[in-house]
């Protein structure tokens, strides 16, 4: 009889366990992207030039991506079944599992390059932020749900 309720409870005690760890992984991502997204929101007007280039916060907000970046590990932050509840990710994350893989290796490369380089006017300054910001592109159109 405590074999039968063993194995009765089992499936649900593996499902409480891992429901709150998928929305932890959704929680910490969605956290990470939008913090990425305010940095590089507070950087946009330089590229515009709607403000003037100025060097520290342009080094700043390039360090914080890096930071961010790092961050990023597909295992913890993009685990199966994390595709659930309000969420934008798309299957492919889990159908092409290498190729995210792989994008996310290249952002992370990319953006330790723009965290190092200095860049001295806008000129410099929109090489190496054009090279982060393709990686969010690309990465964005292939392994992401477009919002309606």
């Amino acid at each position: 009889m405590n074999r039968l309720i063993l194995l009765a409870v089992a499936p649900l005690l593996a499902i409480a366990l891992v429901a709150p760890a998928n929305a932890d992984a959704l929680a910490d991502r969605q956290a990470l992207m939008k913090d990425q997204g305010k940095t590089v929101g507070s950087i946009t007007p330089i590229i515009k030039g709607e403000k003037p280039f100025d060097a520290d916060a342009v080094k700043a907000a390039l360090v914080h991506l890096n930071e961010d970046a790092q961050k990023i590990d597909v295992a913890t932050l993009f685990p199966a079944g994390s595709d659930q509840g309000k969420t934008t990710v798309s299957p492919k994350i889990w159908e092409d599992n290498a190729g995210f893989v792989a994008a996310v290796a290249k952002y992370q490369k990319d953006a330790a390059a723009a965290a190092e380089a200095n860049p001295t006017d806008l000129d410099s300054f929109k090489v190496v932020f054009n090279q982060v910001a393709e990686n969010c592109a690309s990465c964005h159109k292939a392994f992401r749900i477009k919002k309606d």
